[in-house]
């Protein structure tokens, strides 16, 4: 493979058509063609400007020259954290720019969470922010139905076990009680489909509501629902060098919450 030379599921995630994963599925569906023919091995190459590629009947520009963006956005409840919904949901690419075509979320939140999403037009960056080894941190507002034991902190604290594996710890603590409700600050650094609710679940504990407002050293600051910012320079290094090894939040440092 030459140094001009890039895979399928990369030049579709340069687009900013799907993540790679979504682009291998596209492959394996037989969207995807190139130079006219259809493609169904993942490890196809191609090379941009040189070689025409189509999904799903339309005709792809792949840059050839890509810099680098970060950007912060807050998903508001009842959308999905994709590109585009076969449902025909509101999806991020609702709340995009014109111009940010290229974009692809880093992670998911459930369709009826809201909070912090990041977007990157670069699958490095998004693989070092994303994938748990290499620890950066995500940090969430949970409400919860009734009021939860000491002895269940304890067990998410040791790493809960879910879908038949033992998960990384999670750290949750206590901010607010009020009626049988209870307000917690978690944080993950991994995250499966569902795993807050999930987690929960398997203590007794239904989740009327989460918020994500912190990835790394970035947090949703005074973005309102369907807000986004591009982060600068500073912001994206202080996030990769975070995914180094991971730092304690300052102490005394709490969240706001307002009761329900």
């Amino acid at each position: 493979m030459s140094t001009a030379e890039i895979r399928l599921n990369k030049a579709i995630a340069l687009a900013g058509l799907a993540s790679r994963r979504e682009a291998d599925a596209l492959i394996r569906r037989g969207e995807v063609r190139l130079n006219g023919q259809v493609v169904r091995e993942l490890g196809t190459t191609m090379v941009p400007g040189a070689d025409d590629l189509e999904v799903s009947g339309q005709p792809v520009a792949v840059p050839t020259a890509l810099q680098a963006e970060l950007w912060a956005l807050y998903k508001p409840k009842g959308c999905v954290s994709t590109l585009h919904d076969p449902e025909g949901r509101p999806s991020l690419a609702d709340l995009l720019p014109r111009h940010s075509g290229r974009l692809f979320p880093i992670g998911r939140l459930d369709y009826d969470a809201e909070g912090l999403i990041l977007l990157t037009n670069d699958g490095a960056l998004a693989h070092r922010v994303a994938h748990p080894s290499f620890g950066v941190e995500k940090i969430y507002l949970v409400k919860i139905k009734g009021l939860i034991a000491p002895e269940a902190l304890h067990r998410l604290g040791q790493g809960p076990r879910l879908e038949g594996r033992q998960r990384q710890p999670v750290r949750a603590r206590i901010l607010h009680t009020h009626n049988d409700k209870t307000w917690l600050e978690v944080t993950l650094r991994e995250g499966i489909q569902h795993h807050i609710k999930k987690m929960f679940a398997a203590e007794g504990h239904r989740v009327l509501k989460i918020k994500r407002y912190q990835v790394g050293p970035v947090e949703l600051g005074d973005l309102q629902p369907g807000q986004l910012r591009k982060l600068g320079r500073p912001e994206m290094d202080a996030l990769l060098h975070g995914a180094k090894s991971v730092r304690p939040r300052p102490a005394g440092r709490r969240a706001r919450v307002q009761p329900a």
